[in-house]
């Protein structure tokens, strides 16, 4: 299937010189999301991970639909400051400045595999952040999965050592 097809491009968002890869195109059209989730879980299952690493906020549209199918748990990465319990904190550099994820400390246990979804690797700032939270939980990260990369902002660099995929590149 020919995802990029699928993906609205939109020059000068959110900044002049920016093309924003516009996911809701393709996540609106039944079989393309299908075909994305089938992907995902084709890659994943054979890993026998525990559990599926889900980034705030767009790795929300794609992760839980491949927990559910490969009957995994999710983990939420989310933004500084949304959720209750207690949390471990990782900052880090995005396209546009810097911002901090968190997971609950009880989310993971030491041992466990994980897998982490989300819909962009662009510089690698948020899916490293996401992955050295699961190592602070004592998880092992084996696997990290992108619907769309920018490999010209170079994020495969900042991920090396883990096993990255993409369906998508730019």
């Amino acid at each position: 299937m020919d995802l990029k097809a699928k993906v609205r491009s939109i020059e000068g968002f959110p900044q002049e010189g920016v093309t924003f890869r516009d996911i809701t195109t393709l996540i609106g059209d039944g079989e393309a999301y299908r075909y994305v989730v089938d992907a995902f879980a084709e890659k994943i299952e054979p890993l026998d991970v525990d559990a599926i690493l889900v980034l705030d906020a767009r790795g929300f549209l794609v992760g839980p639909p491949v927990a559910y199918k490969l009957r995994k748990g999710i983990v939420p990465v989310r933004k500084k400051g949304k959720l209750p319990a207690e949390t471990y904190q990782v900052t880090f550099d995005l396209e546009y400045g810097s911002d901090a994820f968190e997971i609950h400390k009880d989310a993971l246990k030491p041992g466990m595999k994980v897998a982490i979804l989300d819909d962009l690797l662009a510089t690698g700032g948020s899916a490293g952040a996401a992955c050295r939270l699961a190592e602070m939980a004592g998880a092992q990260v084996v696997f990290v999965g992108f619907l769309i990369e920018l490999s010209a902002l170079k994020g495969r660099e900042k991920l090396e050592g883990y096993d990255v995929f993409s369906l998508i590149t730019y």
